[in-house]
């Protein structure tokens, strides 16, 4: 019956050899980083598992019923050793775990410009970054290359041994960014910014896809993510601006609406600042931009401590220093305790969003 149970078992082993551990084979140099450090404490935390695992068995052979020959002591309770032993090996242990963890979470940071291109190589004569802007929709993946001003759906590229510097977003929902052989997750909201900083030193295509369960079309939110050279890098860049159409508000405002296993495509242009306002959830005409009603608030005079009128002050201008906010009354001639500025449906939109 042992036989036959090993020999049922041999096809389930044979379909685990087309398995591809991304995660300890990765393709950038901060997912190895992330991996050494991951075996790391694997290891420190075996110093102890192993061992406990193998007394477990020896002690349940050498004390088991039928060995007569074991020493029994049933007055022992205390070892000075002993105690030293269980109590200073973990311990040491534990100091060690915390220190690769203070010195990874630092040295690792997404939000952390990287230091390195790879090992040995420093970023002296690194490329200039690459700016890529991440939009998670509903169920697809948006990347706006602002130095470039095109776009791509579920598809990311980018040149061999190029730093990598992504702002996240969502349109709707939370998602997760996940580019295993790229850097760790890192997630996407909405009305909200994360950043992640990474490179690739292999050339080739890896998967990319949403860590976070996002609704009914969630399985299929995935992408490819081309590492190229240089050269190949250019090629697809002409071949996005050739093909595509152009990205405008109106053209995003389609794009958000729900869709599973979208294909990949293109745009060839990118409407200037469009990011700026999915950011700012104001891409719909007439809403106001979350950034100016901040500046308005922080601009209200609320916190002046004293009652200087508002209409002596400067008008306000935008977080991005894009010109004054324009509105409907955004600064009434009042006192600091005077009369609560118009609601937000009376306000205009921003002349230069």
């Amino acid at each position: 019956m042992g036989r036959i149970r090993f020999i049922t078992t041999l096809p389930f082993i044979a379909l685990l050899c087309g398995c591809h551990a991304v995660v300890l084979d990765p393709s950038g140099d901060v997912a190895k980083q992330q991996r050494d450090l991951l075996i790391d404490s694997t290891v420190l935390m075996l110093i102890v598992i192993v061992p406990v695992m193998v007394m477990t068995v020896l002690f349940a052979w050498r004390y088991r019923q039928s060995n007569r020959s074991a020493r029994y002591e049933p007055d022992w309770d205390h070892s000075l050793y002993l105690e030293l032993f269980i109590w200073a090996a973990p311990l040491l242990i534990i100091i060690g775990l915390g220190g690769l963890a203070w010195v990874g979470t630092h040295l690792l940071d997404p939000y952390r410009a990287l230091g390195r291109i790879k090992a040995g190589e420093s970023m002296k004569n690194a490329a200039t970054t690459l700016q890529v802007d991440v939009v998670a929709l509903d169920w697809k993946w948006l990347f706006i290359y602002p130095q470039y001003g095109i776009a791509t759906v579920n598809e990311l590229a980018a040149p061999v041994d190029r730093p990598i510097e992504f702002r996240i977003t969502a349109d709707s929902v939370m998602n997760s960014l996940f580019i295993p052989s790229l850097a760790g997750q890192i997630y996407a909201m909405p009305g909200m910014e994360t950043r992640l900083h990474a490179v690739a030193n292999t050339a080739g295509d890896y998967q990319g896809f949403s860590a976070n369960y996002s609704g009914a079309g969630f399985s299929g939110m995935r992408f490819v993510f081309r590492a190229l050279p240089a050269p190949d890098f250019e090629r697809w860049l002409t071949g996005v601006r050739t093909g595509g159409d152009a990205l405008r508000r109106s053209d995003y405002l389609r794009l958000t609406k729900p869709s599973e296993n979208e294909p990949t495509h293109g745009y060839a242009v990118v409407e200037a600042g469009l990011y700026r306002a999915i950011l700012n959830r104001c891409v719909e005409p007439d809403t106001p931009c979350i950034s100016d009603m901040m500046a308005v608030d922080a601009t209200s005079g609320l916190d002046t401590g004293g009652a200087t009128p508002m209409a002596d002050a400067a008008p306000p201008t935008g977080p991005m220093g894009d010109g004054p906010l324009v509105g409907a009354g955004l600064l009434p001639p009042t006192r600091v305790f005077g009369p609560l500025p118009p609601p937000i449906s009376a306000m205009q939109p921003v002349s230069d969003r």
